[in-house]
């Protein structure tokens, strides 16, 4: 009997064109559906491409695959999941290999990983970036797991991975939920970068008063420099586009309500349990949600505000490259920060200089500059935040009147922006000598009795406010 080398089940389109890039790549591929037909389309209409193995039935499936079996699951996250992994597992045995390519949450992927690793069955969690154009071309991989699983797996993605300078955009990131993990704050850096990027937008059009077309070519001469990246590249193609139905820029004439699917959120939390702050994450996740509520922003349309004329000199946009890279590049600093946490908490030993390596081709996020920190991190691995690597420290610090500026205009004109404030924000705050948190404390202190540590000797302390306010040790 002809056998696969791996096997694909789940057909919708990124599971499509994951198993098209295995076949282009000469790997025969096990392919199964829930829905026979979309299993049949995918071998009618694409089978010259390389050596599909159809099959209908979940047994006749994991049959058709070569041992240690390679089974890659790419349906929706949760219960679709969980549902597809207790079909299948039963017809698995010890040493064979179960991989996840959705966008899972690292909780879940942790779970699984540990029931199957006590029925002997790997599990591996593999974020994948690059969307459907990815999947089929050569996406950024992300695979958790046991260096077991990697050693039969990685050859095989490291093969239908994008690649920069010859180098895969795939690496083993670490046990169990490490690659869903990083997979996750990759994401939540494109909701910061996306949003930093729209701010971009707005005031070149609200305040420097510039057409979405004139945009289009700022950005476009943007992407020949520092912030050439995969985002601002299409970012220039969507402004240039005009509505063939109303002759419009396509821009003014689509819903201004952002959609999220839950990552860029699961990544706020998953910060405000590790203790990490991510501001500029979290203002863009919080900005698409007020983008969807319609009616409270139709109920508030009177409320007053600045008069809004365009009042930006020529060189503004100038002025708002500046600001976007120093914001990208705290938005990058604190999505590493959070990797650096989450690898602490978990004993996973993230390599985060190699995160960076993998982004550089296939993904959302793909940067030029992603090549400077994956310098600085192997310059340092150790170091506690991009910020404090001269090079950033040189270019935040150059850019920082302009950002200012950028910053100030906006609140002027009443122009939100709190992607640029925000990560301005979390600059000053890691510069200052000394933070406002000591007036907190001692607020804390006097309403709940929480104490506080002095900064002249150790121990924690607590003031009686409610008597003669002497201070006692706790």
């Amino acid at each position: 009997m002809e056998t696969a080398r791996i096997g694909v089940t789940g057909l919708a389109v990124m599971g499509r064109n994951l198993a098209r890039n295995l076949a282009r790549h000469g790997h025969p591929v096990a392919v199964h559906n829930r829905t026979p037909a979309r299993t049949k389309s995918l071998v009618d209409e694409f089978g010259h491409e390389g050596a599909f193995l159809p099959a209908d039935t979940p047994e006749r499936f994991v049959a058709s695959l070569e041992r240690p079996r390679r089974l890659v699951i790419m349906v929706k996250a949760g219960g679709p999941t969980d549902a597809v992994i207790d079909e299948f597992a039963p017809l698995l045995d010890p040493g064979d290999m179960i991989v996840d390519g959705g966008n899972a949450n690292f909780t879940d992927t942790r779970r699984r990983e540990s029931v199957l690793r006590d029925r002997g069955i790997h599990f591996v969690g593999a974020g994948i970036s690059g969307g459907e154009e990815g999947a089929l071309h050569g996406p950024s991989i992300m695979p958790g797991g046991s260096a077991a699983s990697y050693e039969a797996l990685g050859p095989l993605l490291e093969d239908i991975s994008a690649k920069v300078d010859g180098t895969p955009c795939c690496t083993h990131v670490g046990p169990d939920g490490a690659g869903h993990f990083v997979k996750m704050v990759h994401n939540g850096i494109e909701y910061a970068d996306m949003q930093l990027i729209a701010e971009s937008y707005d005031l070149l059009r609200h305040a420097a008063g510039l057409t979405p077309a004139e945009i289009a070519e700022v950005f476009r001469t943007w992407n020949t420099g520092r912030l050439g990246s995969y985002l601002i590249e299409i970012t220039a193609e969507v402004l240039a586009h005009t509505d063939a139905a109303t002759g419009r820029p396509f821009v003014d004439v689509v819903l201004d309500q952002a959609e999220q699917k839950g990552t860029g959120r699961w990544t706020v939390q998953t910060a405000l349990d590790l203790g990490v702050p991510v501001g500029g994450i979290a203002e863009a996740v919080f900005a698409r949600s007020v983008s969807g509520h319609a009616a409270l922003r139709e109920a508030s349309q009177n409320l007053p505000g600045p008069r809004r004329a365009p009042a930006a000199g020529p060189d503004f946009a100038d002025a708002v490259e500046r600001a976007l890279y120093a914001s990208k590049i705290v938005a990058y600093a604190q999505g590493f920060h959070e990797i650096q946490a989450g690898s602490a908490e978990y004993g996973w030993n993230i390599d985060l200089g190699a995160m960076a390596a993998i982004w550089r081709g296939g993904c959302i996020i793909r940067a030029r500059f992603l090549d400077r920190i994956r310098a600085a991190y192997q310059a340092d691995p150790q170091t506690p935040t991009l910020l404090t690597d001269p090079h950033f420290t040189e270019a935040v610090g150059e850019a920082q009147d302009a950002w200012r500026d950028v910053v100030g205009t906006a609140a002027r004109l009443g122009i939100p922006a709190p992607g640029f404030s925000t990560a301005l924000a979390y600059y000053d705050a890691l510069r200052a000598p000394r933070l406002p948190a000591a007036l907190t404390q001692g607020q804390r202190d006097y309403f709940g009795a929480h104490t506080y540590r002095r900064v002249d000797r150790e121990g924690a302390f607590h003031t009686l406010w409610g008597t003669d306010r002497t201070e006692v040790t706790s």
